[in-house]
């Protein structure tokens, strides 16, 4: 056979498996952008969902996979973490880059693919995440990626999805990082600042932020045939095609947060805005979605009651005010759903809980018409799974990301494996 006929089997092989699909067929569709739907089928073809109902009938050459008495959900999405970017390490990751000003900086170039939870994570339902490098002040570019590929090109699904910035904070008391966040003394947590030196670095970055600023405008009036990577880092978010991703903590930090970007004409997500129930109407006013971190969590201040963490997604949502709730750490993406879960028995809805890891998440970043909900049109990213997925005695069976179905294999289970295999001594 010549080689002109093997190229155009080949072409034909290579056209119909791009044409091919699968049809998940009897499940309960959870939608979360709409009804649920019992007995429901979802059709997927090349990555993309192309309808949901009920009595399909099978198109020609498509994978039907019976899910009768199983439970369909869209993937979860932590819409803040450094998931990937500990290289393995049983130490706290290395996810921050020296000096105040790195917008030029990137996340997604710094994730580990190897990362063993990576699969740890997308074996408990979490199929997306937006990865947020840290730093002292502007940090760099957060990229929503994939939990599925070979290498960091084929993971990523929007590069460039905001850019981080930790807003000055005039604190003598650091607050604990969520990674480092196990509740007890630690002889390595951050000692209290004397009030001079607190007052001093909030002014040095205060002034290195509002400078940055001022010549990254000046940059983009002038053009200047002299590339500045920093300055040219910050033009889509000067121009509002991208978000600033602003990590405000404490009150006072959230309303000087905002009135910066008044000021500049950004478009503003609050990060880990663990008082941001003290300013509900302000948020509200200003149409500011809130990406919290998790609920498991203790209380910042002696005074507030034990449940603070738990109550504020209820609040916000009473509110109206858009929000997710992310794990922002390098290895405990797995635990998403439960940190959601956690906020239900203290008002929030069950629906609204699973959309604060879903939709939610892609719709404050500007992604609601791409991820987070079973739609047409929609990536086909989905879990199956044997009962709600916000339950620790449920489990995911399948994950598909971009329509295609991925391994639930974990380091986990290996290790899991082998030693309920080894004999007892």
């Amino acid at each position: 056979m010549n080689r002109c006929l093997w190229l155009a089997i080949f072409a034909v092989c290579a056209y119909a498996q791009s044409e091919s699909g699968i049809l998940l067929r009897g499940g309960t569709i959870h939608t979360i952008s709409g009804p649920i739907i019992e007995g429901g089928s979802v059709l997927i073809r090349n990555g993309k969902i192309v309808a949901v109902g009920r009595n399909f009938t099978t198109p020609d050459g498509y994978k039907v996979i019976d899910l009768a008495g199983k439970q369909v959900y869209p993937g979860m999405i932590d819409a803040a973490s450094m998931l990937g970017l500990d290289s393995n390490s049983s130490t706290p990751a290395d996810t921050a880059e020296q000096g105040l000003l790195n917008p030029q900086l990137r996340a997604l170039t710094a994730v580990n693919p190897e990362s063993d939870h990576i699969p740890f994570s997308r074996s408990n339902g979490v199929t997306s995440v937006i990865e947020m490098p840290d730093g002292e002040l502007l940090a760099g570019q957060m990229s929503l990626i994939h939990l599925d590929g070979a290498n960091n090109a084929e993971m990523a699904v929007v590069p460039l999805a905001a850019i981080h910035l930790r807003f000055p904070a005039f604190t003598i008391h650091p607050i604990r990082p969520h990674e480092d966040d196990d509740n007890d003394a630690d002889p390595g947590d951050p000692e209290p600042i004397p009030y001079e030196q607190a007052k001093a670095d909030y002014a040095r970055k205060m002034a290195a932020l509002n400078q940055f600023f001022d010549e990254a405008e000046q940059y983009r009036s002038a053009r200047p045939s002299r590339r500045d990577l920093r300055l040219e880092a910050m033009l889509p978010v000067l121009d509002g095609k991208v978000p600033l991703f602003v990590t405000a903590v404490r009150e006072r930090e959230i309303r000087e947060a905002v009135a910066f970007a008044e000021k500049r004409h950004v478009r503003l997500i609050l990060a880990d805005a663990y008082e941001s129930y003290k300013v509900i109407p302000l948020l509200k006013e200003k149409k500011i979605g809130v990406v919290l971190g998790p609920t498991f969590t203790l209380p910042l201040d002696p005074d507030d009651p034990y449940d603070r963490s738990y109550t504020t997604p209820a609040e916000l949502r009473k509110a109206g005010i858009p929000f997710a709730i992310a794990s922002f750490s390098a290895r405990r993406s797995f635990n998403l759903p439960y940190q959601a879960a956690a906020a239900v028995p203290f008002g929030l809805d069950h629906e609204e809980a699973y959309r604060a890891v879903s939709l939610s998440a892609a719709e404050i970043f500007g992604l609601g018409n791409r991820l987070g909900s079973i739609e047409e049109g929609k990536v086909a990213d989905l879990i199956v799974s044997d009962g709600d997925p916000l339950e620790v005695t449920s489990h995911v069976r399948m994950v598909f990301i971009s329509g295609k179905s991925v391994s639930l294999d974990t380091r986990q289970k290996r290790l899991a494996d082998k030693y309920a295999a080894a004999p007892n001594r």
